[in-house]
């Protein structure tokens, strides 16, 4: 078996690093093993952090977003098994032999893992570590809506052919290419033992940008009859005291320990609720209102 790692790339050169460090470093596994960075129009291209790993090819794609930077990643590899992950994430020692034991199943299609949040000190978790600890990159509740985020996914070669490239940047193209894959047959599977490591996000606006990103996907979708809009209404509000539904989870979650990480994790979950209810009806009453923010500006 052989296995191409693709990694999209775009001014993050000290995570770079370290995710390679991490997938030069695996352990457990037997098969051959690629990894492919794809620069999306960095400010420079890392050529220094790739010439420290032989084995990394890098290569670049102009048009702005991960899905395309993928989709080049995609066509120069040899793998018959394509992973994907991200630049800002770093992989389990694992990683890979959790990826070449599933596919040793002849039935295995598209896999996707576990996304954890690693604390930058985990002696002075920040106000948003606890929260997305929790909350954020739940891609096994994503696995069972359909799709897996591409920060932690792996698929056959022949797949991705047949299903089609990533879309582009104004979509959320991992649940486009996930939903696409599910709509030709193919089915998504959690593998609990695929883990990624993803940094939580240095600042409460960091965190805003995403749900902006969210929204502004989800609302000309779901509200394309007046039904929808009601129901997007409905949804916004109730989004404002979901918080109180939460509190059994934060209180018995293993993500995170402590009475004082519960307390952090609730009180920046009442914040960003809020903030998603008032993004929700801004979006709606004002039809000009742009929630957009390019993986470019992805922390």
């Amino acid at each position: 078996m052989r296995i191409s790692v693709i990694v999209p790339h775009f001014n993050q050169e000290d995570y770079l690093r370290q995710c390679l460090e991490r997938l030069t470093s695996q352990t457990g596994h037997a098969a051959e093993v690629e990894i492919i960075v794809v620069d999306n129009g960095s400010d420079r291209m890392p050529q220094a952090v790739c010439d420290a790993f032989p084995t990394v090819k890098l290569l670049s794609e102009v048009t702005p977003g991960p899905g395309p930077a993928r989709n080049t990643g995609a066509a120069s590899a040899v793998g018959e098994v394509l992973a994907f992950i991200d630049a800002d994430c770093h992989a389990d020692s694992g990683w890979l032999a959790a990826i070449e034991a599933r596919f040793g199943l002849p039935d295995t299609q598209i896999i996707g893992g576990d996304v954890r949040v690693g604390y930058a000190d985990p002696a002075k978790p920040t106000f948003l570590e606890p929260y997305e600890a929790i909350f954020s990159f739940r891609n096994q509740q994503h696995i069972a809506e359909g799709y897996s985020g591409t920060g932690n996914l792996a698929t056959r070669a022949e797949i991705l052919r047949h299903v089609g490239p990533f879309g582009g940047i104004d979509i959320a193209e991992d649940r486009d290419w996930g939903r696409r894959a599910r709509a030709l047959g193919y089915r998504i599977d959690y593998v609990p033992r695929m883990i990624v490591y993803h940094p939580a996000r240095k600042s409460f606006h960091e965190l805003a940008q995403k749900w902006a990103r969210h929204i502004a996907h989800d609302y000309p979708e779901k509200t394309t009859t007046n039904a929808g809009k009601v129901k997007w209404f409905l949804r916004a509000m109730a989004m404002a005291v979901s918080p109180l539904k939460e509190v059994p989870l934060i209180l018995r979650s293993s993500r995170i320990s402590g009475l004082r990480e519960r307390a952090t994790a609730f009180a920046c979950l009442c914040a960003i609720r809020l903030y998603r209810s008032k993004s929700m009806l801004g979006v709606m009453l004002f039809r000009g209102h742009n929630a957009e923010v390019t993986w470019r500006q992805k922390p």
